[in-house]
């Protein structure tokens, strides 16, 4: 038998608890990596925070958002979509079909807590002339939209979409009747 010693890394000169250590070196391929990542780190550091040339994620998804922004807008534009306007909801209260599928949608989703003749259950009554936020059918659309979540009522907008909350604002709105805008 051979002399443990001789052939085996040297054992450091501490001891702790009666273990004692190889005083063995790292493997190269473990070194290379820690010595690449600090390069790149440090690399990657001077690019995105020091010298301004790289743009960072952050900006990157401010140019997306910009971008799809100004998509939406130009097929808006392209195919006449104008901004909706107060007067455009009452044209569309009107409308019997758009009143009926408002009707279907209210039905549904809002008479649960509106009652199913808009009379107020557990939320506000939509018939009378009293109204909580204001009675502009932007307002109400706003309100259809977003929600109230001090008083219980969760934004619908995300969840029926944009004609499904004009068509309930006109299905509201058939019965009241429009103020003179003289």
């Amino acid at each position: 038998m051979s002399d443990r010693n001789t052939t085996e890394d040297p054992i450091r000169a501490h001891t702790f608890d009666g273990i004692q250590e190889y005083d063995k070196n790292l493997p190269n391929w473990w070194l290379f990596t820690l010595y690449a990542t600090i390069a790149f780190s440090i690399g990657y550091w001077i690019y995105f925070q020091k010298s301004d040339m790289g743009t960072t994620p952050e900006e990157q998804l401010k140019v997306a958002f910009a971008t799809l922004d100004e998509a939406i807008a130009a097929r808006k534009a392209a195919s006449g979509d104008a901004p909706l306007q107060d007067q455009d909801l009452w044209a569309m209260s009107l409308d019997p079909a758009i009143v009926e599928a408002g009707k279907t949608t209210y039905t549904t989703i809002c008479a649960a807590c509106h009652g199913p003749e808009l009379q107020g259950a557990i939320g506000v009554s939509l018939i009378d002339s009293e109204w909580v936020h204001g009675p502009e059918p932007l307002t109400i659309r706003g309100t259809i939209t977003n929600g109230v979540l001090e008083k219980g009522m969760p934004p619908w907008g995300p969840i029926l979409g944009e004609k499904k909350v004009n068509e309930v604002t006109a299905f509201v709105l058939s019965h009241h009747t429009q103020p003179n805008s003289g």
